[in-house]
């Protein structure tokens, strides 16, 4: 038998391949220390490469590392909202949020400092990154609501309630992620029908979507 024949053969990667590579070592990275605190040098140790690869690859340098970083995580994040239309609305929101509270979960500090802001890489763009997330969630509950023309008051309070989920994530991690994400998840599901309600009382539009959600009840 040939030594040889057990040995995989060496396999070079893709552009494609080598630049999912290292933002998947980034987002790693990003997961749990703060974007200041990594460098490329962290970055071509975590995917076992030379730090010149990581800069072949972006040659911005760490800025343009983190905002491609960061655009693959909001992918990730627009993900967790794209929840199929069977079944109830409530029953969608909470498999949607079960999503989004599990990459929370996984992505704690990265989380934390990609929405309080302030990191030394923030700029415009990743501040619309950020942004273009709470519409596509904005937009995906739209959806299942089955409203074709939104009003200004269900879309305020749409929005209103996605920006509660953002605060109540950084305050859990916080918190040391208490209480469990099945009763967080509970809860804020809760206060999207809470939400809704007090804004039915001035908009009939939303009062028709509140009597169509108690009856999945």
């Amino acid at each position: 038998m040939n030594p040889q024949a057990s040995t995989p053969a060496y396999r070079r990667l893709s552009v494609e391949e080598r630049r999912l590579q290292l933002l998947d070592a980034a987002l790693a990275l990003f997961a749990h220390r703060p974007p200041e605190e990594v460098s490329l040098d962290d970055v071509a140790e975590q995917a076992g490469v030379s730090r010149p690869l990581v800069y072949r690859y972006f040659p911005g340098g760490k800025q343009q590392l983190y905002e491609a970083a960061l655009g693959s995580a909001a992918d990730e994040l627009r993900l967790c909202f794209d929840e199929p239309r069977v079944g109830p609305l409530l029953a969608r929101l909470s498999r949607a949020l079960d999503r989004y509270l599990a990459f929370v979960d996984e992505h704690d500090t990265g989380f934390s400092a990609l929405l309080r802001g302030g990191s030394v890489v923030e700029t415009s763009h990743t501040s619309g990154i950020v942004d273009g997330v709470r519409r596509a969630a904005a937009d995906h509950i739209m959806s299942h609501l089955d409203v074709a023309e939104p009003g200004p008051r269900l879309r305020m309070t749409v929005r209103m309630w996605i920006t509660a989920v953002e605060a109540a994530s950084l305050i859990w991690l916080d918190e040391d992620k208490q209480p469990p994400l099945d009763e967080l998840r509970e809860w804020l599901v809760e206060q999207f029908l809470a939400v809704l309600t007090v804004t039915a009382r001035r908009d009939p539009q939303t009062a028709a979507l509140v009597e169509a959600l108690s009856a999945d009840l």
